[in-house]
């Protein structure tokens, strides 16, 4: 069992508890912007999931939040891009960069969408670009508040990684002889150089 938390506006929150199972599928299917009915001792309560927790460790989800909402006002969720569809540009060997995951958009409850398609067969050359101002909605019902300037994905050329710079190495025994005496070696030749200049 999940806990959780029923809140809203006018409304006395509350603490309750969910399977874990049915509430993992439920959130899977809408998100933090679907609508569902939250029956509690035979009373529904329209909801919408909002701030799930979960354990930093095993990653499974420890807490949520169900906001009540009034079904007559307009609310702020925000609602997951989906992509679908190839690119010309990425087939041609360029490389897809998501740039954004999700937007805030304003509606009734009962409007929110569960998730904003994006068709990337748009995305044909490398100076292609999707923004938020491109989005598919219903803008009689539904408000994006995020900016129309936001890049939501774009194409880049694939990166060429430099090749590293290799130092050549001399081996020691390529070395010219006199290159490898030591000093004191190098003394000891002069001073032969030097008696055999003052024999002759």
């Amino acid at each position: 069992m999940i806990p959780a938390t029923v809140y809203g506006h006018g409304f006395d929150s509350m603490s309750i508890q969910i399977n874990a199972k049915e509430l993992a599928k439920m959130f899977e299917h809408v998100g933090e912007s679907g609508l569902i009915e939250l029956i509690i001792d035979e009373k529904n309560y329209p909801i919408i999931f909002r701030n799930p927790q979960y354990h930093p460790v095993w990653g499974e989800m420890v807490h949520i939040d169900c906001y009540k909402v009034n079904l007559k006002e307009k609310i702020t969720a925000t609602v997951p891009i989906e992509f679908i569809g190839e690119s010309m540009a990425v087939k041609l060997g360029n490389i897809l960069v998501p740039v954004t995951e999700e937007v805030e958009v304003e509606a009734l409850p009962a409007d929110l969408p569960e998730k904003i398609v994006v068709d990337l067969a748009v995305l044909e050359t490398l100076e292609s670009v999707i923004t938020v101002a491109d989005l598919v909605v219903e803008k009689d019902k539904v408000e994006i508040k995020t900016a129309p300037d936001q890049v939501v994905v774009k194409i880049e050329e694939p990166r060429v990684e430099e090749e590293p710079v290799v130092e050549e190495t001399v081996a020691p025994g390529e070395v010219p002889a006199t290159e490898q005496k030591t000093e004191e070696e190098k003394a000891a030749d002069e001073a032969a150089e030097k008696e055999e200049k003052e024999d002759k």
